[in-house]
């Protein structure tokens, strides 16, 4: 972050000397400057205790609670660098933790046992009573309801803007704001983020962080820390894991200080990933170059085909040129990833073609091999966590639909829509 005052502000309670304890994430590999994400992805591997020599492929899954000591006075070192309960750390989440770190390009990462685990437990650790927060509407709704219902009992204020408008943030700011939160693309209107203009509206603020949730995204079409982002948090069981079998979360920082402190936190409020939710994340990671080029080419196949179908009132996709982020989203993703937004004319249109589909899968979530559709106002967006008004204020329609493509083939997908709008 780049501001000691801001490094200290989130790391009074703590009266140890960090530097003794902050886990260090290092890769063993010699990797040259210009390695691709394609090929870290596959081949990353932290520097762990008892490797010196030799090493497993596929590292394994480790589940055991505690862990037996040769020697008392090797506590601390054991603490710092290898393990004595697995609440505070565990080899099989450390590599998976190494590996979305690599990807970011951050100081360290931390997994949590859900997406928001990771979003809560960061915010709370850097948040205090009287702070200050700005949020985008739209927003993941579990993100809505935090801010909005549970925050407000910590002290804690927010103020929503409409969600990637830069100037909107900077009209909104106090004297205690504390935390700028965004989200690229946005849940679910596909909006996208300037990450260079947000980051450096944060910094232009004493004491500020910058918060961005680039689950939509996933680390290979953008690298939220090299854009000057303070962290990045993924729900990592959507793209990261890829294949509906795994929950976590993850938050990713370039600021040491600032992980040791969020690390800390997590090991008292105990929201760990398991090691097998580990092991399938990292299994995860491995494939996640190719499938997310596939997702990408199936997206624009299908946007472009329900952008030229009449029945569609509008289609909201970041790789269509008629998306009003476009060029920001140009500028900054490798691919424009596998999720489109569009809206049908109204909910009972909308109902009616999320229900004929054959191939595409009635569910939530996103992100992972198997395509999925749902109905926002009716499912993840619905009465039970957003009003009518609070919907209509964040451009959440009646007849939008999201959909999450997966790496099925392109061409059967275009016709399971095409059958599945010849019946609304």
């Amino acid at each position: 972050m780049g501001d000691d005052a801001k490094k200290l502000r989130v790391n009074t309670t703590l009266n140890v000397d960090d530097s003794r304890f902050t886990r260090k994430m290092e890769e063993i590999r010699d990797y040259r400057d210009d390695v691709s994400m394609d090929t870290v992805a596959v081949s990353c591997q932290p520097r762990l205790m008892g490797q010196e020599y030799c090493f497993p492929v596929v590292p394994s899954i480790s589940v055991s609670s505690t862990f037996q000591f040769k020697k008392a006075e090797l506590y601390s070192e054991c603490l710092a660098n290898g393990y004595i309960y697995n609440r505070l750390a565990n080899h099989s989440v450390e590599v998976a933790a190494h590996a979305i770190n690599s990807l970011e390009g951050g100081d360290g990462a931390i997994l949590f046992s859900s997406g928001m685990c990771a979003i809560t437990t960061t915010l709370l650790a850097i948040l205090q009573s009287g702070d200050h927060v700005i949020a985008p509407d739209p927003v993941y709704a579990g993100v809505f309801t935090f801010f909005k219902h549970m925050a407000p009992r910590y002290g804690i204020e927010c103020t929503f803007v409409p969600a990637c408008n830069i100037e909107e943030y900077r009209k909104a700011i106090k004297p205690n704001t504390k935390l700028f939160y965004g989200e690229t693309p946005t849940n679910p209107t596909l909006s996208v983020l300037d990450l260079d203009e947000f980051a450096a509206i944060s910094k232009s603020v004493p004491n500020a962080i910058s918060v961005v949730d680039s689950t939509f995204a996933s680390p290979y079409n953008i690298q939220t820390l090299r854009h000057g982002v303070d962290v990045v948090v993924h729900s990592t069981t959507k793209y990261l894991g890829g294949h509906h079998d795994h929950m976590g979360g993850v938050m990713c920082t370039s600021d040491r200080k600032l992980f040791f402190y969020i690390s800390e936190f997590q090991k008292q409020l105990g929201t760990i990933q398991g090691a097998f939710d580990a092991f399938l994340l990292m299994r995860g990671i491995k494939t996640l170059a190719v499938r997310m080029e596939k997702h990408a080419a199936n997206a624009m196949k299908v946007a472009t085909f329900l952008e030229s179908h009449p029945k569609v009132s509008r289609v909201y996709y970041p790789g269509l040129k008629s998306h009003p982020y476009h060029e920001v989203a140009k500028k900054q993703m490798k691919t424009y990833s596998g999720m489109v937004v569009f809206e049908m004319p109204d909910k009972e249109s909308a109902r009616k073609l999320v229900n004929a589909l054959k191939i595409v899968l009635l569910a939530v979530s996103l992100g992972g091999v198997e395509s999925l559709i749902e109905h926002p106002a009716s499912m993840t967006h619905g009465d039970y966590l957003m009003s009518d008004e609070e919907r209509a204020k964040s451009g959440i329609t009646e007849g939008l639909v999201r959909l999450s493509v997966g790496i099925e083939d392109g061409d059967d997908l275009v016709k399971d829509f095409s059958q599945a709008l010849d019946q609304v």
